[in-house]
């Protein structure tokens, strides 16, 4: 079993969970709870992300492991999941700046956004971690750190 994937595809959906509850709270005009769901959702979120860029760096990244004919759609897959999760990363820090800055106007308009994307980036996460680790194992690439450092 790969922990570390693991962990952070588990992360990555319980960043999502959080979200989708502070969502609906907001909605019904629970401020405060929307406002401490959506700070463990950002922190599980960040978990997930130091957790993936520590092992890209330090272990590198699986590569795919199934059959050729299911490559490019894998990796136009991969590249769409991690396009939404770029942009997802950036509208929510930039939604939890506004709200940090009192901007509510600003932030509930972006974070509208941010939370779709968010909400549409887990299940393909999920779907990348299925067919990674579990239906299409494969081996692991060079580690970032030793490229960089020619090792």
């Amino acid at each position: 079993m790969h922990i570390l994937p693991t962990i952070s595809t588990m992360f990555i959906v319980i960043s999502a969970i959080f979200v989708g509850f502070g969502w609906y709270h907001i909605v019904k005009g629970n401020r405060e709870t929307h406002q401490k769901l959506m700070v463990f959702g950002a922190i599980f979120a960040l978990a997930f992300f130091i957790i993936y860029m520590s092992r890209t760096l330090f272990e590198g990244n699986t590569a795919f492991g199934g059959p050729e004919s299911l490559k490019l759609p894998y990796h136009l897959f991969l590249f769409f999941h991690i396009t939404l999760a770029t942009i997802g990363g950036v509208l929510g820090l930039v939604t939890l700046w506004f709200a940090y800055k009192n901007k509510f106007l600003k932030h509930k308009k972006i974070g509208r956004v941010a939370a779709i994307v968010w909400l549409l980036t887990a299940p393909t996460g999920v779907l990348v971690y299925v067919l990674l680790y579990l239906m299409y194992p494969g081996g692991t690439t060079k580690p970032v750190i030793d490229a960089i450092f020619g090792l």
